[in-house]
């Protein structure tokens, strides 16, 4: 009789998936929980769909989160932006492009006394955004809303936080199918230049940040000069570009232009 995890490591091997005998064992325990079969796991897994996807969630900061292929998957480059914008001041957040909701739900429940509106796009997007606010106990101080960017928004806020697509449309052609697959395109390149979303903010932002209120938003390791000089044109002050974890170029911080 073979081995079920032995089959199941040398088909993920085969098939190119990195470290086949741990993901094995994690596609084993999860099929355990979910009363599942290891070699049905295995068959969508092979197809490179991103291991959360077939759990159905994925940690960020301190919560695991729904996820699926209406949303981008949470990585940890983007926990910077969270602890970044938590070094701030602010009662009201608005997360444009709020996705899974990881960031705003996050945001929300370090901070207990405060109220986040989320904005996406994406109908399918903003259902999963719902599940996580639930799930994380921020439901009833998170807004969420249908808005291509600022359209749908009204009122001021604190603090803005954004993690928009960035992607050049070159790279994005070069990117690995798990991602490619799996995971919407609109999440994760513009087009062009991949700088299109950073000119609404930098250019309308500042209607909807109250006085000395701030934008926190994620770029690609290469486009913190280009995102700087986008916000310092539009008059934004004490613009600072803030490394990841890596030491990569990974979080812009404005303050309001005055």
């Amino acid at each position: 009789m073979s081995d079920p995890l032995a089959t199941a490591t040398v088909r993920l091997h085969e098939a190119g998936i990195p470290d086949p005998v741990n993901e094995a064992r994690k596609l084993d325990a999860l099929a355990t929980e979910q009363g599942a079969d290891l070699a049905d796991l295995v068959a969508r897994r092979i197809t490179f769909e991103p291991f959360s996807h077939i759990a159905g969630r994925r940690a960020f900061w301190n919560h695991d989160f729904f996820v699926s292929s209406d949303v981008l998957d949470p990585r940890p480059d983007t926990e910077t932006l969270v602890e970044v914008a938590l070094s701030l001041p602010f009662d009201t957040v608005l997360d444009l492009g709020t996705g899974s909701g990881c960031i705003l739900c996050s945001i929300l429940a370090e901070r207990p006394s405060t109220m986040g509106t989320g904005t996406d796009i994406s109908t399918a997007a903003l259902q999963v955004a719902q599940r996580n606010a639930d799930a994380t106990g921020v439901a009833d101080r998170a807004l969420l809303i249908e808005s291509d960017w600022f359209a749908a928004v009204k009122g001021q806020f604190d603090l803005i936080v954004s993690n928009p697509p960035y992607i050049t449309e070159d790279a994005y052609a070069e990117l690995h199918p798990t991602v490619q697959r799996f995971e919407p395109r609109i999440a994760l390149t513009p087009g062009g230049d991949g700088l299109a979303s950073y000119r609404v903010i930098a250019a309308e932002g500042p209607k909807y940040l109250s006085p000395d209120g701030y934008a926190v938003v994620e770029i690609g390791y290469d486009q913190g000069a280009s995102v700087q000089s986008m916000f310092r044109t539009h008059g934004w002050r004490n613009v600072a570009c803030i490394p990841d974890l890596n030491g990569k170029d990974r979080v812009i911080r404005a303050k309001a232009p005055q």
